[in-house]
């Protein structure tokens, strides 16, 4: 069975700068100018957290989901 993963981006520590977007290997964020991370495709994410690795504000987080969660 696939893990499954939840990312949650702390919209007071973000500063929208994309470097989360711009590391995720399989594109599960989106950003838009002047917008938070958009969590678009949660469901390719392979718990690799280059995301919260790379944030330099601890803004974003991965967390394995328990089974049977969706």
């Amino acid at each position: 069975m696939k893990k499954r993963f939840k990312i949650t981006v702390n919209e007071q520590r973000c500063k929208k700068c994309g470097i989360c977007v711009a590391f995720c290997p399989k594109k599960v964020l989106k950003i838009e100018i002047n917008t938070f991370p958009i969590i678009e495709k949660e469901e390719e994410c392979i718990g690799c957290n280059l995301c919260y690795l790379r944030c330099p504000d601890i803004a974003i987080f991965v967390e394995e989901r328990d089974e049977g969660v969706v």
